[in-house]
């Protein structure tokens, strides 16, 4: 149920997701930081690449950008944030599908708070979202190479569909039925 911008129905009470904007933008720099800080540390570069959002060219920008975009949600546990979402339209790099659909921009969550179920309440946040919205499909993509991260959104219940290459960077893209 979304009740004032909060979504809470089917998450854990300590979990609370809220809207979010501009002024988060320090804090999905700290969250992408620690996420490709944890992925370099298992040699997975493929995904954020190997340098933190806080020593790239324009990396401030681009987090200011993400942080505006009316999509931005803000999971809280026990009122600290821990983790993002943007959902929105598709991206120009996703093939259109011929159902109205609300799609996964991005998914990050605190590695600090790893295993307390945060990205599944953040995609039970956007399915609830897409519900609300009359939307038929979900989508949400990653990095293909990563079988660990293809394995946990299919455990979400998304299915692969389509797969994407981008100047060598391997996409999958999934799709999970609203109706």
């Amino acid at each position: 149920m979304v009740a004032a911008g909060i979504v809470t129905v089917g998450m854990p009470s300590n979990i609370v997701i809220r809207p979010g904007g501009e002024t988060d933008s320090p804090l999905l720099v700290e969250l992408l930081d620690e996420a490709v800080a944890w992925m370099v540390a298992r040699g997975q570069t493929g995904q954020w690449g190997d340098k933190p959002v806080a020593d790239r060219v324009n990396g401030y920008e681009w987090v200011r950008g993400l942080a505006s975009d009316s999509g931005l949600r803000i999971a809280e546990l026990d009122h600290i944030p821990v983790g993002a979402l943007i959902v929105g339209n598709a991206p120009e790099y996703a093939p259109a599908v011929d159902r109205s659909e609300l799609y996964i921009n991005m998914l990050v969550t605190s590695r600090g708070h790893a295993g307390k179920q945060l990205g599944s309440a953040l995609i039970k946040a956007a399915i609830e979202e897409g519900r609300t919205a009359d939307r038929e499909v979900l989508r949400v993509d990653c990095w293909a190479g990563a079988p660990t991260l293809v394995a946990w959104y299919e455990r979400q219940g998304f299915k692969r569909t389509d797969t994407y290459d981008i100047d060598g960077w391997k996409g999958q893209i999934f799709a999970m039925p609203l109706r």
